[in-house]
């Protein structure tokens, strides 16, 4: 309830503008009852995180979906709550935000590259490579939101195959 009444005042109001009062009203939770959960603002909005991570397991995992799998229905979750994303890059919780979703790639990348590059310094550095990549293609997606997931998803499986192709000389 905390999390929807959050992404609704994201939404309506913008992030800088929205209070701890303002989600316990919205979500009609009283503020004790918000505290027990979460120290802040910015925790409850990274609290989804997880959430994402294991959403996004589940839907590669059901259609057994080939190496970056995680994409497409990532940049579909960014276009649903495209006004919660704009509202929430180049904010001060930005830095926040970064690391949590930042957290949630790399771990489905390493799923992805765990079947084909073993351990390493070289899979390690190309998996972070690989996030700040989808990071920054998403920021400027979410500023010039012309393309679609899939034309987004296309271009992020374009500029990574390379990388992916130099993951698999490892094995």
């Amino acid at each position: 309830m905390l999390r929807d009444a959050l992404m609704r005042l994201i939404r309506e109001r913008g992030w800088d503008d929205i209070t701890v009062q303002d989600v316990c009203e919205r979500a009609d939770v009283g503020r004790s009852t918000f505290y027990v959960h979460f120290a802040d603002k910015e925790e409850l909005l990274v609290s989804g995180f997880g959430d994402l991570r294991k959403q996004l397991r589940a839907q590669v995992a059901a259609e057994k979906a080939k190496p970056l799998g995680f994409a497409l229905a990532l940049f579909q979750h960014a276009r649903e709550y495209h006004p919660v994303y704009r509202a929430l890059l180049g904010r001060r919780t930005a830095q926040v935000v970064y690391r949590g979703f930042l957290d949630v790639v790399i771990d489905l990348l390493n799923d992805d590259v765990a079947e084909f590059a073993p351990p390493g310094a070289l899979r390690d550095a190309a998996v972070r490579y690989l996030a700040g990549a989808f990071w920054e293609l998403l920021q400027l997606w979410a500023t010039q939101p012309a393309s679609s997931p899939l034309e987004v998803d296309e271009t992020f499986r374009r500029l990574t195959m390379p990388v992916l192709r130099e993951l698999r000389k490892l094995a």
